[in-house]
């Protein structure tokens, strides 16, 4: 049985392990101390995937930290300006502040211009082999290496590679994300699916934003452009998922879809295959402590948010950046004791970022894909929250597109929301009936305030029982 030995293995070459790849590569031999890298990945070939297609600018921050903003030329990439959310048909405009600027792009170009990169680097030799399985020691438990079958003619089955540091990052699916977390490992939860179209030539509300549709009933529709004739977008399907999808979002999405949209919509379902992707959450356990000696984590293979707020790529390489300077600082990747206090640092250092970006993008498809007229009180005052301007969209944004770092300014906006919301119940005029085809709206009337000072309750713990749980997950030691 063939055998080679590394520094460093890394499992996947996908966003998070093609970045620290070449990273790790560059920073090494900039320290004088170059490691051997080898990064595996199954298949080489361009991946065609319907998420991780948005990176907000604080991934664009990260890329450039990492070397890698030249990746996101020469794909077809489209600059993304802001947000776009409607509600009823009628838009609210939710711009990056500053001038920052976010990128969105076809998923396989991108991860090909990654790969590129980590090709071109001197100490990283790229493998296509299917990863079977980690090698573990079985006296002290740790792991060695991994084994895995090149994809070529005659290759070795079960080739040994044998690293210091094991890193796997094999995406929402891992295979070893148990196998490395033991006693400390956490299901992933599924919260509901997306479910994408490529839409030709089609004509968002605000150009080059992307575009939160909430329809009555259902989830929400996201919708970016990807590329100068191709626009994305993403239904949301809650389980149990409709045997006939395609009658479900011809029926019951596209015609509350903008007018404009229509038809590109209804082409799409004809002419394309519909693909459907879980939308999963994965709090981050820390490692090092229960989990696998000489191994640990990365990217969606050890933390996962609901991608309506396409803050996954942006999670990732804000890891990268900081595990690959935390890394260099250790002096012998084989010694365990010096990783391991790495890990926890590691670990910490990235709740900033990573906390804000998890914990919002789960509210906001609570409060977004509601069904429960508590939740829908929730909703409709975040959207007239957002209406007000000024620092009700600038700080909110700005953690939405990671360009600020703070859970707890996150905390106090929530509750602003819930406070507004409770406000708006009270003072704005609401449905009361329809007569000739149009809406009647009234304010509510003094004798209904006994009624709405109760329903106000419910929402304000509805809203505690929304964010604190998220907030004690993220933050907890």
């Amino acid at each position: 049985m063939w055998s080679a030995s590394y520094d460093i293995i890394i499992v996947g070459a996908g966003v998070a392990g093609s970045a620290l790849a070449h990273a790790l590569s560059a920073a090494s031999i900039e320290r004088g101390r170059p490691l051997r890298i080898c990064l595996l990945e199954r298949s080489l070939a361009e991946p065609d995937r319907i998420v991780g297609e948005l990176l907000q600018p604080g991934g664009i921050m990260a890329l450039k930290n990492l070397g890698l903003e030249t990746c996101v030329e020469g794909i077809d990439a489209v600059p993304t300006y802001g947000y776009c959310v409607m509600l009823g048909g009628n838009p609210v405009h939710i711009p990056y502040p500053d001038g920052y600027e976010g990128c969105a792009f076809h998923h396989g170009r991108f991860i090909q211009a990654l790969r590129a990169k980590a090709k071109e680097a001197k100490c990283v030799e790229v493998v296509e082999a299917t990863v079977s399985e980690l090698i573990e020691c079985p006296l002290s438990g740790r792991i060695l290496g991994v084994r895995a079958t090149r994809k070529e003619e005659g290759a070795v089955e079960k080739e040994a590679f044998f690293a210091d540091l094991t890193v796997v990052a094999d995406g929402c699916f891992s295979n070893f994300r148990s196998q490395v977390m033991g006693k400390a490992a956490i299901q992933p939860v599924l919260k509901s699916h997306f479910v994408g179209l490529v839409l030709e030539d089609a004509q968002l509300p605000i150009p080059k934003h992307g575009t939160v549709m909430l329809v009555e009933g259902y989830g929400p529709v996201l919708s970016y452009q990807i590329g100068t004739h191709d626009t994305r977008v993403l239904v949301d399907v809650k389980n149990p998922v409709p045997s006939d999808l395609k009658g479900h979002i011809l029926n019951n999405i596209i015609p509350q879809l903008p007018a404009a949209l229509h038809q590109p919509a209804r082409k799409a379902l004809e002419n394309d295959r519909l693909r459907r992707m879980p939308n999963s959450l994965l709090p981050a356990s820390e490692q090092g402590k229960q989990t696998k000696e000489g191994v640990l984590l990365l990217g969606d293979s050890w933390n996962m948010r609901h991608p309506l707020t396409g803050g996954g790529m942006t999670v990732a390489f804000n890891d990268v950046v900081l595990l690959r300077d935390m890394l260099l600082d250790v002096k012998n990747l084989a010694d365990w004791s010096e990783v391991k206090p790495v890990l926890h640092r590691w670990h910490w250092a990235r709740k900033p970022l990573s906390s804000t970006v998890n914990i919002l993008s789960v509210a906001l498809y609570d409060l977004f894909g509601a069904h429960d007229p508590l939740l829908e009180v929730l909703r409709t005052g975040c959207f007239k929250y957002f209406e007000l301007g000024g620092n009700c969209v600038r700080e909110p944004v700005t953690l939405l597109a990671a360009i600020e770092q703070a859970p707890f300014m996150l905390f106090r906006h929530f509750f602003t929301v819930a406070f507004y919301s409770i406000w708006v119940l009270f003072t704005h005029p609401r449905q009361v009936g329809v007569v000739d085809g149009k809406p009647i709206l009234r304010r509510p009337r003094p004798d209904e305030y006994p009624f709405l000072a109760f329903k106000s309750l419910q929402v304000f713990w509805t809203a505690c029982v929304v964010f604190m749980p998220l907030l004690w997950t993220e933050l907890r030691p």
